[in-house]
């Protein structure tokens, strides 16, 4: 998902330029757009999808329900076998897909849609049950919305995550990230790994070099916006080990397994597209992308990423 405007200059000299490209009337400041409520001022903008949450949880009878902190239960392992299998799977269906339209603005709601989202063709109670307290975690978290803050320079950074062997149901893992501008998220991603991993290593390795490959098209992208890059983007990881093998142009033995397309992250960081750093696990906000958390943990991630209530746009 990728958002554009952390900044308000930069929106408005976006404008001027498709007005001189494109013959377009000006609508004035946009407020409402595909579910999305969009709040300008001249500290930053502010965006969220309140009226959409409400919606869902009336479409699906849960609007009094009783509020849970978390979206999922920390280690808990879902499987496609858990469970009878649903006769009418629709309505899972419609309420997974109805979650992710609402990670356009809800990043700490992204790993949950995904991992449920793997059960779309045969989803059962258990799976239901699942979806079903993602919503309770919504119920109380409707006002969540992501707030950029007027900076004076657009800066790309990024931060990429993996877990290791956290499917059930094949052993793969998966990989998260994060790039942020300023005070806010403008991308993120969680997805199931195409292979297994053999290694924690492996895994955090594969991650780097699917968030080098984004870093890459959102660099490409701040130069169509104006807002080139000078310098490389900061890619930060919590696996020295995987940072090592980047940064290493030698093929050993420990590496060998590792597929061959993986390893463009050595010729993104030799070209000084990306730069790779260490984090300590504590402050990886792609964190938030590859697992369930406790709410202490996804509390202070969520207020990393820029997430804040409707009601703090107005002070």
């Amino acid at each position: 998902m990728l958002v554009t405007g952390s900044n308000v200059q930069l929106l408005a000299k976006f404008k001027m330029e498709m007005q001189d490209v494109f013959e377009m009337p000006d609508l004035g400041i946009m407020n409402y757009f595909l579910g999305m409520e969009i709040y300008q001022c001249n500290s930053g903008i502010f965006i969220s999808q309140r009226k959409y949450a409400v919606d869902i949880l009336k479409k699906f009878k849960l609007e009094s329900c009783k509020e849970v902190a978390t979206p999922l239960a920390q280690n808990e392992k879902i499987s496609k076998n858990d469970g009878e299998k649903l006769e009418e799977p629709f309505a899972y269906r419609s309420l997974v897909g109805s979650l992710l339209y609402l990670t356009a603005t809800r990043p700490d709601l992204m790993f949950p849609a995904g991992l449920l989202s793997r059960f779309m063709s045969s989803p059962s109670n258990v799976h239901m049950g699942v979806a079903k307290r993602v919503l309770k975690y919504v119920r109380g978290t409707t006002n969540l919305g992501i707030w950029y803050l007027k900076t004076g320079r657009v800066k790309l950074d990024g931060y990429a995550d993996s877990d290791w062997a956290g499917s059930a149901d094949d052993m793969k893992s998966t990989s998260g990230y994060v790039f942020t501008i300023g005070s806010g998220v403008i991308c993120w991603n969680s997805r199931k790994q195409e292979v297994v991993a053999q290694s924690t290593t492996e895994a955090e390795y594969i991650s780097l070099a699917a968030a080098a490959n984004q870093g890459i098209w959102l660099r490409k992208l701040l130069v169509d916006l104006g807002q080139e890059q000078s310098s490389p983007t900061e890619l930060f990881c919590d696996n020295k080990s995987a940072i090592a093998i980047a940064q290493n142009p030698v093929q050993h033995g420990r590496t060998k397994h590792i597929n061959v397309k993986f390893h463009s992250i050595r010729e993104a960081e030799k070209n000084s597209l990306v730069k790779l750093h260490y984090c300590s696990t504590d402050v990886q906000l792609a964190d938030i992308m590859t697992k369930a958390l406790p709410k202490s943990r996804l509390e202070f991630l969520r207020l990393k990423l820029g997430m804040s209530k409707a009601n703090l746009k107005e002070e």
